[in-house]
């Protein structure tokens, strides 16, 4: 029986390409520049699997892809996909979940720290030359330990983050989900709040939401005016889920304390964008995934979701939309 055919849109470890080649007939993009949407749509026309990162998934996209099965992407992220064009084609979509939640986490947990005790700011100031004698006021930043942290998305990673701040920073965590999570609520003790209370009485807020329609601008500048002035805004999920402009204002204004950002609403970050400016902010590339051992996990994942569907079985990280 001949394997199926699949495109893999970049390279991969060899030991994942290894994978592949023994369920597929498996070509993988090796070229240097950034495989683009239109350059893909010349490699899909006969394949049926499709192992990818973000590339938008519309019903153009599909009409150059008529054998096409399932796309896997190498990402959590998922809101490339046109949900309702590939239902329509019987096209499915699984992504990483799970893979890269510790890994998150800890990113989280280092924006946590660094924004609360100015760490980037600070290490500035220090090698600018300004450190003098007798400052010590100046340097003040905000504990950690003992705080109390709140987070908007109680799924895998806000477990983890969860996790991390009950028992290895003794704060108080609330959370605001979709659904409450009583088990967590009875193993770590976090208490359920409607959003509003938790801005209103959270020294740190966590977004860790999907971006859809429900999401988009979910914190905004109503948002930004319940949280406390000493507050600190935490957003490593996907930017859009955050009105950028209301944020840098509540900056600006000092409306909260400090922010720590590893996504935004356009990545790059614009060269003029204010927040770089701004000495209240970390500002990171969106490296909430990027060290070797998670990158190689996400990779293999994405690698079993798509063998699993070509042989009929449900993929391990089917996307919920397609349960």
């Amino acid at each position: 029986m001949a394997k199926a055919k699949v495109f893999v849109a970049r390279e991969i470890p060899r030991e994942v390409e290894e994978f592949l080649a023994e369920h597929c007939d498996c070509t993988v993009w090796r070229g240097e520049e950034k495989l683009t949407y239109d350059t893909i749509l010349d490699k899909v026309q006969d394949v049926e699997g499709l192992l990818m990162g973000l590339i938008r998934v519309d019903e153009n996209f599909l009409n150059h892809a008529p054998k096409l099965k399932v796309i896997s992407n190498f990402t959590v992220g998922y809101n490339n996909f046109d949900i309702e064009a590939m239902k329509r084609r019987g096209v499915i979509g699984t992504n990483t979940a799970g893979a890269l939640d510790d890994t998150v986490a800890d990113l989280i947990f280092g924006l946590i720290i660094g924004a609360a005790r100015r760490i980037v700011e600070l290490d500035k100031y220090v090698k600018a030359g300004r450190w003098e004698k007798g400052q010590d006021e100046i340097f003040f930043g905000k504990d950690v330990s003992g705080s109390s942290l709140g987070i908007i998305g109680m799924g895998r990673i806000g477990y983890e983050v969860a996790k991390r701040a009950r028992l290895g920073f003794n704060m108080e965590v609330y959370y605001h989900n979709r659904n409450r999570r009583l088990e967590l609520e009875e193993s770590l003790g976090v208490v359920y709040k409607d959003m509003d209370e938790l801005l209103k009485t959270s020294d740190f807020v966590v977004v860790m939401t999907p971006l859809n329609e429900s999401t988009y601008h979910l914190i905004g500048e109503r948002e930004f005016s319940l949280m406390k002035e000493d507050s600190i805004f935490i957003n490593a999920s996907r930017g859009k889920v955050v009105d950028q402009e209301a944020l840098i204002k509540a900056l600006e204004n000092r409306k909260i304390q400090a922010a720590g950002l590893d996504v935004y609403e356009r990545e790059p970050i614009p060269k003029d964008s204010p927040l770089l400016k701004l000495d209240n902010v970390i500002t990171l590339p969106h490296i909430g995934a990027a060290t070797q051992r998670t990158r190689d996990r996400m990779f293999m994942v994405a690698a079993k979701n798509l063998v699993q569907a070509l042989k009929g079985e449900v993929p391990d990280n089917l996307v919920p939309e397609f349960r």
